[in-house]
């Protein structure tokens, strides 16, 4: 079957475990340090004033990543919170009273509050936002103080700022992915465009016919920062977006940042519809070569975890879809 005639879904890595996220529900599966696989179901309730603006271009990028920002998080804090409990528990052996207390807490506080819920996803779209001003504002600052007299023409100047956010970024990832935490996260990544790319080939989702499909895909959101970089310089140098003094050239940035990151949405849509075109499909290729950093090839266990996130989400959906 073609990738045409199936629904299109993305996913996220998280702590030991995958989210997918389907029409109606999204689903992470976790695995716990005892081999069991436990499941946060969040059915997606979007608003209708949010549904239109998801359709109009360049805007429906920016609106696309602050949902994603929020929803993503409270899955992200759902496996962090299996993961310290399994951690707590090897503690637990090597000092019960510490753990009964803990235990006690624990159940105090225990159950997701609405406010809560709202928090983590306040707290995820914030934390994007902040990354995203840092990684605009640093790069243009560092290249305004070391090289304001290399070049007469701005197009230069962008085009270093551009090269020092590219350093920075796999300087980032690379150190980040030396992390033992850091390195399952992208093997989890791995398992979660595999199982996509498997889907999207028509195969039946076992652990070896997943496993012979590639870790890396057009669609990642890894693709989305690198083409934010490109896409970044080339407006930058638009003649009509001049600077005069470093806060000028850090507040203009600022101020074109959702510009930005809608065209490189539509980038990023382009380059997955035409991964199938002869010479084309190379237009992605700095995406999938980011991937190299921001996925490791998983195990089969891993894959496993990823396959039965993506089983529940599917058969969730449908259900939904019926009533």
């Amino acid at each position: 079957m073609s990738q045409n005639s199936k629904s299109i879904y993305g996913g996220q890595a998280v702590i030991e475990g995958v989210m997918f996220a389907g029409k109606h529900v999204n689903v992470t599966a976790v695995r716990r340090k005892n081999d069991e696989i436990v499941f946060l179901e969040v059915p997606r309730t979007t608003r209708t004033w949010v549904q239109q603006l998801k359709k109009i271009p360049l805007v429906r990028g920016v609106v696309g990543i602050i949902e994603s920002s929020a929803k993503g998080s409270q899955h992200l804090n759902f496996s962090m919170e299996n993961y310290a409990e399994d951690e707590a528990a090897d503690e637990a052996s090597k000092n019960p009273e510490a753990a009964a207390k803990q235990a006690e807490k624990k159940k105090e506080g225990s159950g997701w509050s609405l406010s809560m819920l709202v928090g983590v996803a306040v707290a995820g779209v914030l934390s994007f936002v902040f990354g995203k001003l840092i990684f605009t504002a640093v790069p243009a600052a560092l290249e305004s103080l070391l090289f304001q007299n290399v070049f007469e023409n701005k197009v230069g100047h962008n085009l270093l700022e551009g090269l020092i956010k590219i350093i920075l970024l796999l300087s980032y990832l690379y150190l980040m992915s030396m992390t033992p935490i850091i390195k399952r996260l992208f093997q989890y990544h791995g398992a979660e465009h595999k199982v996509i790319t498997a889907y999207e080939a028509g195969e039946d989702l076992t652990v070896k016919n997943v496993q012979k499909y590639s870790r890396l895909h057009y669609r990642c959101g890894s693709s989305f920062i690198i083409f934010t970089v490109i896409v970044g310089v080339i407006i930058y140098s638009l003649p009509i977006f001049t600077w005069d003094t470093i806060w000028e050239r850090i507040y203009i940035r600022i101020l074109l940042l959702p510009l930005v990151l809608g065209i490189s949405y539509e980038v990023l849509r382009w380059t997955n519809a035409l991964r199938e075109t002869p010479v084309l499909r190379y237009l992605g290729y700095p995406g999938l070569w980011l991937q190299l950093l921001t996925t490791k090839e998983p195990k089969d266990d891993q894959v496993a975890v990823s396959i039965a996130s993506f089983n529940r989400m599917r058969e969730l959906d449908q259900q939904m879809t019926k009533n």
